[in-house]
């Protein structure tokens, strides 16, 4: 039980360290995530409609 108290007390220590993103920062982030994964999304979508009329063309 000693070991638990002792873990949590560095956690907390260790989490005071820490530098935190601004709340800018995180909007910035989360939307260049967002921006990226529907480019992904677009550009696969692509390849996968002109695959699917390569593999249609062959059949």
């Amino acid at each position: 039980m000693n070991k638990l108290i002792q873990y949590f007390k560095d956690s907390k220590i260790e989490l005071k360290k820490v530098t935190w993103p601004t709340k800018q920062e995180t909007i910035n982030h989360t939307l260049i995530v967002i921006g990226i994964s529907i480019a992904m999304a677009i550009f696969l979508g692509i390849i996968d409609y002109f695959l699917t009329i390569g593999i249609e063309k062959l059949l």
